[in-house]
């Protein structure tokens, strides 16, 4: 299978293109440095150049794929928001899957499946309520005002015949990058624990099965629509902590003050220091089967392997 992949220089489209040449498929490549990019995913993927949020060439090296995933965006974490990085945010998402679409209806063999990134973030922030894939967006905040725009650029791709998959994905739990990385630097120095009170949820999901659960929605053809990227027992910030610095035998007794992280970030503090309580109830009515559903045992695996991503 040819799997045409936005975002592919990621952390997850590293991970995600390895994983698809173990299992004999042919990883495409959109990327804007494929000299640069090379080394970190290796010679078996082909590289096209090219920048999704803009329309250009690239977009004939759809024709032919069976299938696209799209991990295209700005990490929110990348610095502190301001009006100008909110557009870059709105941008690196809705363009690009504007422009990935409109790449998939001019396609002459055109992909028969899409799956397009998401987050919880859609959900808002809800305190302690159980959110599913039927659970309402949320209101109030940039997330649940972004996630909805960048789910409803996806969905005309189904008018060009392909099924469509909205992955929303929670905290991924990988050392190589993201939220955990940043979390795992003050265990190092015996300084980690919980953030604020503790008590907000974290719904997280090891690398493992968030690039499992890419699989399973490209290959299972009853996934259709938003799809949950969360392991099925979401941790309060503290059992986090607890987990986190039990598999790198380090305690976590000192908290991490709220005030100091809003000082920090700003407004996407919120997502640590608020939290949501998300389960990947369709994933498991389908029948995936999660590898890590525990939090200790994916932290512990996580913590043996090395960072690197192969």
């Amino acid at each position: 299978m040819r799997v045409f992949i936005t975002g592919g220089t990621g952390l997850i489209g590293r991970r995600l293109c390895a994983a698809l040449r173990q299992r004999g498929d042919e990883p495409v490549v959109l990327t804007r440095h494929p000299q640069v990019a090379l080394p970190g995913i290796g010679p078996a993927a082909q590289f096209v150049e090219g920048d999704p949020s803009r329309i250009g060439p690239w977009m004939e090296a759809v024709d032919g794929c069976q299938a696209v995933v799209n991990l295209a965006g700005a990490n929110l974490f990348d610095r502190r928001w301001n009006e100008d990085f909110k557009r870059q945010l709105r941008e690196s998402r809705v363009l690009s899957t504007q422009n990935l679409v409109d790449a998939i209806r001019q396609a002459k063999a055109r992909p028969n499946v899409l799956v397009s990134g998401s987050a919880i973030g859609y959900y808002g922030f809800t305190g302690d309520e159980l959110l599913t894939e039927d659970s309402p967006a949320g209101t109030g905040d940039f997330l649940s005002q972004l996630t909805p725009l960048w789910e409803e650029a996806a969905l005309p791709a189904e008018e060009a015949g392909a099924r469509v998959v909205l992955l929303r994905t929670g905290v991924v739990l990988d050392k190589a990058g993201g939220a955990l990385k940043q979390m795992m630097t003050p265990f190092k120095f015996f300084i980690g624990g919980p953030v604020g009170h503790g008590r907000q949820w974290v719904s997280w999901i090891h690398h493992a099965d968030e690039v499992g659960l890419i699989l399973f929605a490209m290959d299972e053809p009853k996934v259709r629509g938003p799809l949950n990227a969360t392991a099925p027992e979401p941790v309060t910030n503290r059992q986090l902590a607890k987990a986190l610095g039990k598999a790198m035998g380090r305690p976590s007794f000192a908290p991490v003050p709220a005030f100091a992280l809003k000082l920090r970030f700003g407004e996407v503090a919120n997502v640590v220091i608020k939290g949501q309580r998300v389960i990947p109830k369709k994933a498991q009515d389908l029948g995936y089967r999660f590898q890590f559903p525990d939090v200790d045992a994916a932290l512990r695996d996580i913590m043996a392997k090395p960072a690197l991503v192969p």
